[in-house]
């Protein structure tokens, strides 16, 4: 069975609320994007844009990209995924991952223990309670006592699993159906895909992309660093990148940061890191990275069109679509 195969956005739009993303979600199936996926950081949580989603474009498949195992209760993500299946029957997807120690612990004041385990075991626990079963079980890292959904999908809910390294990207491919991966270069893809695979050939991989469509490039450069210093000094992006061989290359980023010289730290990025993990450049140079992507085995691109170097991120939206 091939995998399913889309075009994705990420939503909601940044800097603007919510309630007036309205028109600009309806137009993105007519503009050609089959997918619309949510995140959750420090904005609007994973599930209400697409709950609105659900129905200002009805023919969007929606899915969370992620929906954190620590920041919730098992049963409440399998309510969760519950009420999107029936806002959106056959059109929502579940994406769970560890999210970071920086959003659990700091933010969020829950500890960060056993990050593999947990999302295994809310993968099988969210699985089996989607399927209406009773459940009562002792999972390693907490435990379920006679929990039962009110009501059943009325179409499977595909879970993807948030995956960096290889023990996560093999638990993608073996007990989900599939993948999300982030913060890596097309060719990084070529690397990990295969692992995810090994388990299916049906399995879905997808990938938010970081886009920011301008020929500018010192400028991108320049402003795409703050974003990368923000994420590849959490501890678990600096462990991805160190496994897949960028350690050299970030090494001095890492070692200023910890001296607590976010300037250094900054300059320290080279400019060739921002080239592989931020697609810029042209329309058509954008087009061109993205389909790097696909070719070295995403199957579902999420773009995440940044508002950097002056770029209109609606119009970007736009003329980004596939073609």
């Amino acid at each position: 069975m091939e995998p399913y195969r889309g075009y994705g956005i990420t939503i909601p739009f940044d800097r603007v609320p919510l309630h007036a993303q309205r028109d600009r979600i309806a137009e993105l199936a007519e503009l050609g994007y089959t997918d619309a996926w949510s995140a959750e950081t420090d904005g609007t949580d994973a599930f209400t844009p697409l709950a609105l989603t659900s129905q200002w474009a009805p023919s969007l498949r929606l899915g969370t990209a992620i929906v954190p195992v620590f920041t919730r209760g098992p049963a409440v993500i399998a309510q969760s995924a519950l009420a999107m299946a029936q806002a959106a029957p056959g059109r929502f997807v579940l994406g769970l991952g560890t999210s970071s120690d920086v959003i659990v612990g700091r933010w969020n004041g829950m500890s960060f223990d056993d990050p593999y385990k947990r999302v295994r075991d809310t993968v099988r626990f969210v699985r089996a309670a989607l399927t209406g079963e009773k459940v009562t079980e002792t999972y390693d890292t907490f435990s379920i006592r006679g929990f039962k959904l009110s009501a059943v999908p009325e179409q499977r809910v595909p879970i993807l699993i948030a995956a960096l390294r290889e023990g996560m990207l093999s638990l993608a491919g073996r007990e989900g159906d599939g993948a999300i991966i982030n913060w890596l270069s097309a060719d990084d893809v070529a690397r990990v895909a295969p692992i995810v695979n090994a388990h299916g050939e049906d399995k879905e991989i997808v990938a938010r992309i970081f886009v920011v469509p301008s020929e500018d490039a010192e400028t991108v450069r320049a402003q795409a660093k703050f974003a990368i210093a923000a994420y590849l000094n959490v501890p678990v992006y600096a462990a991805f990148h160190e496994w897949l061989g960028r350690g050299p290359q970030l090494q001095g980023m890492w070692d200023a940061w910890k001296a607590g010289d976010r300037a250094a730290a900054l300059a320290a990025i080279p400019d060739e890191v921002v080239d592989q993990l931020i697609v810029h450049g042209s329309y058509e140079q954008c087009r061109a990275h993205i389909q790097r992507y696909i070719d070295n085995g995403v199957t579902t691109p999420a773009l995440a069109v940044l508002g950097m170097a002056g770029v209109d991120t609606e119009e970007a939206v736009r003329q980004l679509t596939p073609r």
